[in-house]
């Protein structure tokens, strides 16, 4: 490759790079401009509000109270294919260096009880 064609391969992954970062920023700059976060965290504080009036009235009410059916917790799963292959290979990585290093070590240590 010629240093000419290196130089508009390079010129070109930096345009094309500042251009994509360019993007992001300013992505992450109108969605904070606008207020996103804040209106969610709005909407949390409304839901939690309702809640706690709901939880009120039932009190009122005599109802019988499960504190799960007020809390708006959801619990979400991030599980998939890719992660769940990561968690195995680091298990097992984890595991045959553990192996290893006690084998490394008990042979090291015959070597040292034989002399």
């Amino acid at each position: 490759m010629k240093p000419e064609d290196k130089i508009k391969l390079y010129t070109k992954i930096f345009n094309t790079s500042f251009i994509v970062l360019l993007i992001v920023f300013l992505a992450l700059y109108l969605s904070q401009a606008t207020g996103y976060y804040n209106y969610e965290q709005h909407k949390k504080m409304v839901l939690t509000e309702e809640r706690i009036k709901e939880f009120e009235k039932d009190i009122k009410a005599g109802k019988d109270l499960n504190l799960e059916n007020y809390l708006d917790n959801p619990t979400k799963n991030y599980q998939n294919k890719i992660s769940g292959f990561g968690q195995r290979l680091s298990y097992n990585i984890g595991k045959y260096t553990k192996i290893g290093i006690k084998k490394t070590f008990g042979f090291l240590n015959k070597i040292l009880e034989e002399n």
